[in-house]
């Protein structure tokens, strides 16, 4: 929406890490059961700009977890139905904290990574931790 871009009107990098963040928040909360705060975003790749228009589609999913954290991948890419179009935008690896009603930390399930597509979402996200060489 406009409210969101920035004179060339492109979504504002603000606008998308917010929205990564609310992403990854839905993705750990789910995982974990309970609620849950964000300790570290990691590196943000833009790749791509999201256009006045387009419609940004987020993804994210736990890959890995400690004892009361878990690691979550978000991807975002952008949308344009009307050309049957669709580019990935953004990238990035967030670190979330289970945490109580009385907002202490709390333990978090183990991750079971049982189907074939869970495996290749791992292993992409652990392969993307690696900063690129430059």
């Amino acid at each position: 929406m406009p409210d969101a871009t920035n004179n060339l009107g492109r979504a504002l990098g603000g606008w998308v890490l917010h929205r990564m963040d609310l992403g990854g928040v839905v993705a750990a909360r789910r995982f974990a059961r309970s609620q849950v705060v964000t300790a570290s975003i990691e590196r943000v790749d833009f790749h791509a700009p999201i256009d006045l228009g387009d419609i940004a589609v987020l993804t994210a999913y736990v890959y890995d977890t400690g004892e009361t954290s878990m690691q979550v991948r978000v991807d975002v890419t952008a949308e344009r139905p009307s050309e049957g179009v669709e580019r990935e935008t953004a990238s990035s690896h967030l670190t979330f904290v289970a945490i109580d009603d009385e907002e202490s930390v709390q333990p978090v399930p183990d991750l079971a990574v049982e189907t074939d597509e869970e495996r290749q979402l791992r292993a992409a996200a652990l392969d993307a931790e690696e900063p690129p060489v430059p």
